[in-house]
C-alpha cells in the first residue's frame, strides 16, 4: 500500500512539473528578441559618441560594425537559452510543487544559468579582443580610459544606490 502511495506521489510530481514548464504564467510574457537591425536612436547616438572619441576611421567603423554583428550573432543563442532557463525558474517558483523539489529544481536551473551567463561573458571577452585588435595603440589608450569612466560612473551609481536603500531599511 505504501509503495502505491509513494508512486502516486511521485507521479503526480512529474506530472505538476511538466504541466508547469509548459503553462505559461498569467502576466509573463517572454521578452521579446531584439533585432540588431532595430536600433534605437540612444543607442545610435552612444555609438556614434564612442566612435568620435575614439577616432575611428571609415574602414575600422566598418570593421567594427562587422565584428559586433558576428558577436550578436554567437551570443544570440546563448542568451535565448539563459531567458529560457530564467522563465522556467520563474515558472517553477509560481507552480504548487512541494517546497523540497521545488528547491532541487532552482538549484539545478541555477547552475545552468550560471554556466550560460559565464558562456555569454566568454563570448563578450573574445568579442572585445576582437575589436581592440583593430585599434591603434592611442586609441586602445583612450579606450582604457574611458573603460577606466565607466568602471568609476558604476561604482558611484553603485554607492548610490546602497546609500539609498539604508536609508530606506530604516524608515
Amino acid at each position: 500500500m505504501k509503495k502505491v502511495v509513494v508512486l502516486m506521489f511521485v507521479l503526480g510530481m512529474v506530472s505538476a512539473c511538466a504541466y508547469a514548464a509548459e503553462t505559461p504564467a498569467a502576466g509573463i510574457t517572454p521578452a521579446p528578441a531584439q533585432s540588431v537591425q532595430k536600433i534605437n536612436p540612444e543607442l545610435k547616438r552612444r555609438n556614434a559618441a564612442f566612435e568620435k572619441r575614439l577616432g575611428l576611421t571609415e574602414a575600422q567603423k566598418a570593421q567594427a560594425r562587422e565584428i559586433r554583428l558576428r558577436g550578436h550573432e554567437k551570443l544570440k543563442p546563448v542568451l535565448e537559452e539563459l531567458n529560457n532557463k530564467k522563465q522556467e525558474a520563474k515558472m517553477v517558483k509560481l507552480s504548487r510543487i512541494a517546497v523540497w523539489a521545488q528547491e532541487e529544481k532552482l538549484a539545478a536551473l541555477d547552475k545552468e544559468i550560471s554556466k550560460l551567463e559565464k558562456k555569454a561573458n566568454q563570448i563578450r571577452k573574445a568579442n572585445m579582443k576582437e575589436f581592440e585588435s583593430i585599434l591603434t595603440r592611442d586609441q586602445k589608450k583612450i579606450l582604457k580610459q574611458m573603460k577606466k569612466e565607466g568602471r568609476q560612473r558604476y561604482e558611484k551609481r553603485k554607492a548610490e544606490l546602497q546609500s539609498l536603500n539604508s536609508k530606506q531599511l530604516k524608515k
